[in-house]
């Protein structure tokens, strides 16, 4: 079983479960980081999905921009719900 590092209050077997069929009722609630790639994703995110060996999930996309992860430009997770730019302020 391959070892998954989280920064997440998700259970990182939901959050790969929704990641993995583009959950929509998670969306917001925790944020993937692609390792791999440098970015991080929304739960809804439409690029192909990464290995889960690849990803570290993260409960905010704030703590996953401090590990150093730009935002996706497919799904612009800075504007996911409950975030600052949903929320309008």
């Amino acid at each position: 079983m391959v070892q998954i590092h989280s920064d997440c209050n998700v259970a990182a077997q939901i959050c790969r479960q929704a990641r993995l069929s583009r959950d929509a009722r998670l969306d917001g609630q925790f944020f993937t980081g692609v390792l791999t790639t440098g970015i991080y994703c929304r739960s809804i995110c439409p690029a192909p999905a990464p290995y889960e060996k690849n990803v570290r999930y993260f409960d905010s996309a704030v703590k996953a921009a401090n590990a150093g992860l730009r935002p996706c430009l497919r799904c612009r997770p800075d504007s996911a719900p409950s975030s600052f730019a949903w929320l309008g302020t």
